[in-house]
């Protein structure tokens, strides 16, 4: 239950990403400039957190030992996750952003047969291929059918260009985090911290953000004042605080399935989050009736599915 505590917290500051970069979106920022802003100032927090907690050394080897996997992960992880959600802003409100991001629910179940589980036996530990954990998925639906009513009042404003664009790079980017993530926690095998983990993938995902902010400074010019000060708080709140959070909460579940499958769930009240955060920060529309009906069945969705997990 902790875990899954953590993990609600943890949403409550990724929603600063999707209401921020709404926010930038609408004063004109280039997506791409949001997207590696926010890497860039990641990198001198988590630095000064490693520095104090641990140091670097843990870190490097860690790195050095199988190099290509951090970087191929650290793309998928960081990389595929964050440049579509960026590049989704553009086409959609922050809300729906946040709303179709929690496919990532369905997304991390699904996945659980690419990778393995330890358990206990007689003999010892020994590790066997997950399974879809199918009382669960059942309950991420429920949370899906709240995140689809609250959306379906809006969703009619949307034409096809911007539910496509919109749409498809946060299927990619629900894939790619917890695809990235487990597959790191597969390759630190619990030998690095969460702050230690989270530095390593940063800077191992820097070509991406280097390579899409040459792009983004060619073409759009240097980033206005508020879009960097949007990115500093973004990096902050989101990129270091609900990167930590989160990943602490998966870690507490590292090699129970059912139990990493329920964490990753808790990221549906993202959507919750955007919907108030949006209120009070863009001063949007105050939410309809089935928008509120559809806040209901995404609590209670997501408080069955946790509840799931613990039998």
């Amino acid at each position: 239950m902790r875990a899954i505590i953590i993990g609600i917290i943890a949403a409550f500051f990724f929603a600063f990403t999707f209401v921020l970069n709404q926010l930038m979106s609408d004063l004109g920022g280039d997506w791409m400039w949001s997207a590696s802003l926010r890497y860039f100032f990641m990198v001198p927090f988590l630095l000064l957190l490693v520095l104090f907690k641990s140091g670097f050394k843990k870190m490097w080897s860690e790195i050095k030992k199988r190099p290509f996997a951090w970087f191929i992960y650290s793309q998928i992880g960081f990389g595929l996750f964050y440049a579509p959600l960026c590049f989704a802003a553009d086409y959609s409100p922050g809300w729906l952003v946040a709303g179709t991001w929690q496919i990532t629910i369905v997304a991390g179940a699904l996945m659980s047969p690419l990778f393995y589980e330890k358990i206990q036996t007689a003999t010892g530990i020994v590790k066997v291929k997950g399974r879809i954990p199918l009382t669960g998925l059942c309950w991420s639906g429920v949370i899906i059918v709240g995140i689809i009513i609250m959306e379906v009042s809006h969703a009619t404003t949307v034409g096809l260009k911007g539910i496509v664009l919109g749409t498809l790079p946060i299927i990619i980017a629900a894939f790619a985090y917890p695809y990235g993530n487990r597959k790191m926690m597969e390759v630190t095998e619990g030998r690095l911290n969460v702050f230690e983990r989270v530095l390593g993938m940063t800077l191992c995902s820097l070509p991406t953000w280097l390579i899409l902010s040459i792009i983004a400074g060619t073409r759009s010019g240097i980033p206005s004042m508020s879009q960097v000060s949007n990115s500093i708080i973004i990096a902050l709140f989101s990129g270091v605080i609900a990167t930590l959070l989160f990943f602490k909460a998966t870690d507490l579940t590292q090699g129970r399935m059912k139990e990493l499958a329920a964490v990753e769930a808790t990221q549906s009240m993202e959507a919750v989050f955007s919907f108030i955060l949006g209120l009070l920060i863009l001063n949007s529309a105050v939410p309809s009736l089935s928008a509120w009906i559809g806040l209901i069945v995404v609590v209670f969705g997501m408080t069955a599915h946790s509840l799931s997990q613990r039998n």
